[in-house]
């Protein structure tokens, strides 16, 4: 890993845990200091790395800095039952280009991917996301994206890479890995007709922020995703007002708390990213704390994990078959682990898309199945495969 792209954390939020319990977070992780240098990564599993870039963040410059204000509001909490060594890469400065800032983030996340640590990201526009995808090129794998956000932000295909139109940019640009990308929370209102029926057309996945407050409804989503990307303004200004582009409605922070632990417990999901964090619009430091507890509950998920699929072999599984009148049976499987729900897609054994063989879902597609109701994730997922 290259450490010069890294700079350690802020001096004041070291000198900060002196006066911290110690059995408090600030404690237990490995934290790259001025002082001791950078961490050891042998046996991590967590790496929390910051970038400081804003310049690509529509109608919100400031989004890159002051990120020692999370770290300290993340470092004061105190850890559940966890078995996992955590460690905290300090930032990405700002390059000379924005080009440069995104190379050094491709670059260090590639690394942590392919040393099986999950990186948290937290600052920066969400134009990172892309860089983040960008990051799995070298894996040679297809990829699936979670999106929490109340826009899609697709932009146009002429438009530079920024917050507001990274979407189109993965979608479009070569090497294409991306295999599903779905949006939890958007509210129509910020997306036009024509962006919804793409996404419909794409077979990709849109929950309004009603239906995805049914936080039951929206768990596979997570569980179904290699990148989790939530945008702050996904937050109702009044819970997380440090966002330019918040709105009065959105989630809750215990609602966003939740969807990090689901992002948490998903034995796919390998990074994890939380932008457009803006400190000069922050009421009392109160979005960096339920960022700091967001990043808390993704954890917690992540001790928590199960290793059922892809980790389990089927025996480990009931399976369900539904018959249909004019179809092929439906193929379910339900974990004698977790309790959680599959279904089947059958694929060619060669087929580049064999890891989406299962397509996490809930007991309500298996009911739906049993009355000859296809379930909807099935039949996009069968389309995606052509």
């Amino acid at each position: 890993m290259n450490q010069d792209f890294l700079n350690p954390i802020k001096e004041s939020v070291i000198a900060d845990l002196v006066h911290q319990s110690s059995l408090c977070l600030g404690k237990k992780i490995r934290l790259h200091s001025q002082q001791e240098g950078f961490p050891s990564l042998e046996n991590v599993k967590i790496a929390i790395l910051g970038v400081q870039e804003d310049r690509s963040s529509v109608k919100n410059t400031g989004c890159g800095e002051n990120l020692h204000l999370i770290r300290k509001k993340l470092y004061g909490l105190f850890p559940g039952e966890w078995n996992i060594e955590i460690a905290d890469l300090g930032n990405i400065l700002k390059g000379n280009t924005v080009a440069d800032t995104y190379f050094a983030t491709s670059e260090i996340i590639t690394d942590l991917l392919k040393e099986n640590i999950i990186p948290i990201i937290i600052g920066g526009g969400q134009e990172i996301t892309y860089v983040n995808y960008r990051a799995y090129d070298s894996l040679e794998q297809t990829v699936n994206i979670a999106a929490v956000d109340s826009r899609f932000d697709l932009g146009h295909l002429d438009d530079e890479l920024s917050s507001q139109s990274y979407l189109s940019k993965i979608i479009m640009q070569e090497p294409n890995n991306l295999f599903n990308y779905s949006n939890v929370g958007y509210q129509t209102y910020f997306n036009s007709q024509e962006e919804i029926q793409l996404l419909d057309n794409l077979f990709f996945d849109a929950h309004r922020l009603g239906t995805s407050k049914e936080l039951e409804n929206i768990e596979p989503v997570f569980r179904n995703a290699d990148i989790v990307s939530i945008d702050i303004g996904a937050v109702k200004q009044s819970e997380a007002p440090a966002n330019n582009n918040a709105s009065p409605n959105g989630f809750y922070g215990e609602e966003v708390c939740a969807i990090s632990r689901y992002a948490g417990l998903s034995d796919k999901v390998s990074s994890f990213g939380i932008y457009e964090y803006n400190s000069a619009l922050d009421s009392n430091q109160q979005t960096a704390h339920l960022i700091a507890q967001m990043i808390w509950h993704f954890i917690e998920g992540v001790s928590f994990r199960v290793k059922d699929y892809p980790f389990s072999g089927k025996e480990n599984y009931q399976k369900f078959t539904v018959l249909l009148e004019d179809d092929d049976p439906l193929i379910f499987y339900k974990s004698n682990k977790s309790g959680r729900w599959w279904i089947e897609i059958k694929i060619v054994s060669d087929n580049k898309y064999k890891r989406h063989a299962l397509i996490p879902c809930n007991y309500s597609d298996y009911t739906d199945a049993t009355k000859q109701i296809i379930p909807e994730k099935w039949f996009k997922a069968m389309n995606k495969m052509v």
